[in-house]
């Protein structure tokens, strides 16, 4: 399916509509999405057969924002604690998207994982690696453990601040100090 046939309906404020509402109601239906987008539930569905093909949409989306926000973060500038922060700031405006994907189990279960979860999985090992062969990151916390416990961070961070238990404005300060605080290597007594 191309860009062509959407020209009537824009996909980005479809699929950006969809992923507020799912991050908010993860069993919103597709009629819920069809009328928070502002179209028919047929014309959602010509664009995206099912749950399944939407899911798959955003999961395409939420890839291409995490690389950008990699991208942005520069990732091999500079101590590799402000590169995280950077990257935590950047990523901010795609968290609730990643929160809801990291619910959807099938998205990361058998052959048909996206390999664009690897990439943005390998780069941020790549970053944590680098901290720590600098001293800045401990070493008994392996890079995917560290990368790992970034998504879920986040994923939490976003949940939070969608409910109202936490305020925007201190997303990125409580992710990075948190997860920061806990990598930091400590001099031995």
């Amino acid at each position: 399916m191309g860009y062509a046939c959407l020209m009537a309906v824009d996909r980005d404020h479809v699929l950006r509509t969809a992923a507020a509402l799912l991050t908010r109601k993860a069993t919103a239906t597709m009629d819920e999405v069809a009328r928070a987008a502002g179209i028919s539930r047929a014309t959602l569905h010509r664009h995206f057969a099912g749950r399944d093909a939407l899911v798959r949409a955003l999961e395409a989306l939420g890839i291409a924002e995490c690389e950008a926000a990699l991208d942005a973060a520069r990732p091999d500038e500079g101590p590799a604690a402000d590169a995280v922060r950077r990257l935590i700031r950047a990523i901010e405006p795609s968290a609730g998207l990643l929160a809801f994907l990291y619910t959807e189990n099938q998205l990361f279960e058998g052959e048909q994982q996206n390999e664009g979860w690897s990439r943005i999985d390998a780069r941020l090992a790549a970053l944590f690696r680098r901290g720590q062969e600098s001293g800045e990151f401990r070493i008994d916390l392996t890079p995917a453990w560290l990368t790992e416990a970034l998504y879920g961070l986040l994923a939490s961070g976003a949940w939070a601040v969608s409910e109202g238990r936490v305020a925007r404005n201190d997303f990125t300060h409580m992710i990075a100090e948190l997860l920061l605080g806990g990598a930091v290597r400590r001099e031995e007594p």
